[in-house]
């Protein structure tokens, strides 16, 4: 009789049971991309991932009792499976771009496309996650045809579930408000801003779609306040050799002076122009920009002056394709110039275009759309190519992919350039990655006569897939890496950068021919780091070191040379590609503001700061972590009290009034339109 009471009573709970489904299955496939792509499951953010996974759960039970009894299965079928779509692309996605696809970025997915040998290769490597993500599915698909039709009365299930559904996103809502502690808060993160890899982290993937979506449809400008001033420093660049500095003095000659430089500014009255702005938006950017603390120039201030500069973003670069028997034109230009021993390229969002926007407009992208795209409509006044331009320079711009890829064919014009790519005036022969050797072979000779110029390049040879069968750079160089201890995908990475190398050897050698050398600057950095590899070819790469996948992944080199330069001049400042733009504005002796780059000039002054994408930052006393949010000494160092708050406060504003500039056409403002 007992046994009878408890087989009702279960009988009777089974139509509430069911309603738990979507809740708990979305949270298997959050908990499964979580580990898969974190590494941990027991952090802050389970907590809120778990609450707002709970909201939407009985939020789709809510929709799905709606439907008639015999529709209820196969409503539930097509709302698992298109969840479950969603969760096993961004777990491919972020196997192979170390970050998350946002909305925006879904309209460029047919040219996409032409990379499927790279997804293939993230399936491959995501395969034990993707597997654990179709688990829910499947047995829904197995067993959810008997369990649809138990489903309780559909008013009593939608009253429900409804109420669960108000009540979960309310107690979320109300634990992510409350969550000020830490030195950058899940309350920022959540309300303030939109960092992917940390809302995936910290909120789960399908909070973080709901939050790329409010910012995508629904932009609005991130609340700020009058910024407090945040005063220069006198910490210098180390830089040798000691002689670039003022040198000591003879005997009974009065000691030389030192220079006192003034700062790199342009004559902007801020406070009058936050005065009269009618937009409090604006208002609060001029209050921002007038507060900063500018640049000083310093004995490099014009070193390149009147020279010819090519600039060269250089696809998968990093320093270990610096070898000296391997890559000895890469060699040559990364020991002999500017050497950077802590220089620094971070992966943004939309991995290459974003690399190429930070170096080329010293701004941090938007997240959540195409930024170099986005200001193809506004006044890039201090790109190189618009500067070099007013000094009456030649100026162009080539890539040696498809011409509109990304719509390069919109934003590179309107930095400045004359721009051509494959299928659009240049020509070269279409292979899979192309050749950065033969487009310098073609283009050198449209400027090389033409000084003095300033060229920009886009190169793609060492793009991934890194092996010998789906790379045809890799292939062309397979037999010089034969010798090399390493599997094949380090061999191929190397390969592939040969190719660059050989064009750096080529173009040099018809600069040299043209009578341009000596009076031509090279500078060269990544898009990002080469993250198609794993990490234990990264490892083989690093000398058999195991590879810090936090920081140090992203420590790689920037070569900046002349062809008179003499002794090469050692910078140990830590630095990043932000900092491009205003460090060869300088060299350069352009008219530029400092205070209106993200990015400061490294032989300057000023205090070293590297900024990530989830807004970790380097500085010379420690490093942030914002994925743990702990801020770490460098050993010996004495740290300030709130030193790691005030510069994360700094950092988030940085991200901030990027955006603002992207979005309001900041230099527009300023300079009037292109």
């Amino acid at each position: 009789m007992k046994h009878a009471k408890n087989h009702s009573r279960i009988r009777a709970a089974l139509p509430w049971l069911t309603l738990l489904w979507f809740p708990f299955s979305l949270l298997w496939q959050e908990l499964v991309v979580k580990l898969a792509c974190f590494g941990r499951l027991w952090d802050r953010g389970l907590l809120y991932t778990s609450l707002f996974t709970f909201a939407l759960g009985f939020f789709l039970s809510l929709l799905c009792s709606l439907f008639p009894p015999r529709r209820r299965w196969a409503a539930a079928m097509a709302v698992s499976g298109l969840f479950t779509l969603w969760y096993m692309v961004q777990t491919v996605y972020y196997a192979i771009f170390k970050t998350f696809l946002v909305l925006y970025s879904l309209s460029g997915t047919g040219q996409a496309m032409q990379f499927w040998r790279d997804i293939l290769s993230g399936i491959r490597s995501a395969a034990f996650p993707l597997l654990a993500l179709l688990v829910p599915v499947v047995l829904l698909g197995v067993f959810g045809r008997r369990a649809a039709r138990l489903f309780p009365a559909r008013k009593k299930a939608a009253a429900l579930t409804g109420s669960l559904t108000a009540a979960f996103h309310v107690i979320a809502l109300a634990a992510v408000g409350l969550s000020t502690r830490g030195v950058i808060t899940p309350r920022y993160l959540y309300f303030d801003s939109f960092v992917p890899n940390l809302s995936v982290s910290n909120f789960g993937v399908m909070a973080t779609l709901r939050l790329d979506a409010r910012q995508l449809f629904l932009p609005q400008a991130r609340a700020v306040v009058q910024p407090e001033e945040t005063p220069g420093s006198s910490a210098p660049a180390t830089t040798s050799p000691e002689s670039t500095a003022p040198s000591g003095t003879e005997e009974n000659v009065p000691p030389e002076q030192p220079p006192v430089y003034g700062d790199n500014v342009m004559d902007i009255d801020f406070a009058a122009l936050a005065a009269g702005a009618d937009d409090p938006a604006l208002s609060a950017m001029h209050r921002y920009f007038g507060s900063r603390a500018p640049t000083r120039k310093n004995a490099y201030t014009g070193m390149f002056q009147g020279k010819n500069l090519i600039l060269i973003t250089a696809e998968g670069f990093s320093r270990w394709a610096v070898d000296k028997e391997l890559t000895p034109t890469l060699y040559r230009l990364a020991d002999s110039g500017f050497v950077f021993e802590n220089f620094y390229n971070p992966l943004w969002w939309v991995s290459t275009l974003d690399g190429e926007y930070v170096a080329c407009t010293s701004l941090i992208p938007t997240p959540g759309v195409w930024s170099l795209y986005r200001s193809g409509d506004n006044n890039m006044f201090f790109c190189l190519g618009n500067q070099f331009r007013r000094q009456g320079y030649s100026t162009r711009a080539y890539h040696n992919h498809t011409w509109n890829y990304y719509s390069r064919d919109v934003s590179h014009p309107n930095m400045g350039y004359d721009y051509k790519g494959l299928g659009h005036g240049l020509e070269v022969t279409p292979t899979w990655p192309e050749s950065d050797l033969e487009m310098m072979e073609v283009t050198v000779p449209e400027f090389v006569g033409d000084a003095p110029f300033h060229t920009y390049y886009m190169t793609v040879s060492g793009h991934m897939n890194y092996t010998f069968t789906g790379n045809s750079m890799a292939a062309k160089h397979k037999d010089e890496v034969a010798h090399l201890d390493m599997g094949e995908n380090a061999r191929a990475y190397l390969a592939c950068q040969m190719e660059l190398d050989r064009a750096l050897e080529s173009l040099i050698g018809q600069l040299d021919k043209a009578g341009q050398l000596e009076n031509t600057v090279i500078a060269l950095s990544a898009d990002h780091y080469p993250y198609g590899l794993e990490q234990s070819a990264l490892n083989e790469l690093n000398g058999g070191r195991e590879v810090d996948m936090r920081f140090d992944v992203y420590r790689s080199a920037f070569l900046l040379w002349s062809g008179d330069m003499e002794e090469p001049v050692v910078v140990d400042k830590p630095c990043s590609s932000l900092d491009i733009l205003p460090t060869l504005s300088n060299l350069f002796g352009l008219e530029y503001d400092s205070r209106l780059l993200m990015g400061r000039d490294i032989l300057s002054d000023s205090r070293a700061l590297v900024v990530l994408s989830d807004h970790s930052f380097i500085t010379d006393l420690g490093r942030y972590d914002a994925q743990a949010d702990v801020f770490t000494p460098n050993e010996g160092v004495s740290v300030p009290d709130g030193y790691a708050a005030d510069q994360a406060r700094q950092v988030n504003d940085m991200f901030a009034y990027s955006k603002q500039v992207l979005e309001q056409d900041y230099y527009g403002v300023l300079f009037g339109g292109r």
